[in-house]
């Protein structure tokens, strides 16, 4: 059976500079393992399926898988899932919102100058405990001392959040991959007031199959909800994500009627159809 395919590039700020997820349409046919095999055979950060909806109000159900694990939410892929659904003639039940159904329950994602995600509410919030922060610490290659601020800002794929005094801190990392011990770890620092973008940001996920992600949703809202509740930015604002992977991704950070929207740009690259089998 073949299936309709796109690859999307999300958060770009041109071609090819932001992050692709491959989309699989009228996926409702295909078992665990096959979708497991062809996230281990695109080895991106994430791969995704749409399907059917078991929810009345949602207008789709996504499955997401990165090589290594399934994920009950993740933002890169439910923007580029969203526009490949919409390109493809999907029509939202209600005007302006497409409402997605996924492990994490239902994530609305606006439509209009460029598609916005709605933050989910965080799993897990709160400072991080001493002994946490030195296994952080450790696999950033950092002294406890360097980190200005940590808490967990979990909201799928296990994100804690590490606050560096600047932006040049955050670039200038080369973790210890080898002591990670199952940590996702999303670093962030801020740019000198008067910069185009505000806050500089990279995501280590190695647990996952992707040691550094090029752009990262879920790990950008979890930031906001974090930052902007405790004073250090408010919206909206530019985030910048990317640069040591020689891409230049940019995620744009609002808030709206109380919702922490995350959006940027979607542009499909790649689109044909996939067979899965014999």
């Amino acid at each position: 059976m073949e299936h309709p395919y796109r690859c999307v590039d999300v958060f770009g700020s041109g071609p090819l500079t932001g992050n692709p997820v491959a989309v699989v349409h009228d996926a409702d046919g295909l078992d665990d393992e096959q979708m497991a095999a062809f996230a281990r055979w695109t080895n991106l950060s994430e791969t995704t399926f749409l399907l059917a909806p078991t929810d009345p109000a949602a207008d789709y159900r996504l499955r997401i898988f990165t090589p290594g694990e399934e994920l009950p939410f993740a933002g890169h892929p439910t923007l580029g899932s969203a526009h490949a659904w919409l390109e493809a003639g999907g029509t939202p039940r209600r005007d302006g919102v497409v409402v997605q159904e996924c492990a994490a329950g239902l994530v609305r994602v606006h439509t209009g100058e460029r598609l916005s995600f709605e933050a989910p509410p965080l799993r897990r919030s709160g400072p991080v405990d001493p002994d946490d922060l030195v296994r952080i610490a450790a696999a950033l290659r950092l002294n406890v001392g360097d980190v200005v601020d940590a808490a967990w800002v979990d909201n799928g794929p296990g994100w804690v959040g590490v606050l560096l005094p600047d932006a040049s801190a955050v670039t200038a990392l080369h973790p210890d991959w080898a002591a990670f011990d199952g940590l996702d770890i999303g670093v962030a620092g801020l740019h000198p007031e008067g910069s185009d973008v505000q806050l500089e940001v990279r995501a280590f996920c190695p647990g996952l199959g992707i040691t550094e992600d090029p752009v990262t949703g879920s790990l950008q809202a979890g930031l906001a909800q974090w930052l902007t509740a405790t004073g250090r930015l408010t919206t909206p604002y530019v985030a910048a994500q990317g640069a040591a992977l020689r891409r230049r991704g940019r995620v744009h950070v609002e808030e709206r009627d109380g919702a922490v929207l995350v959006g940027g740009a979607t542009v499909t690259t790649t689109a044909g159809s996939l067979r899965l089998g014999p």
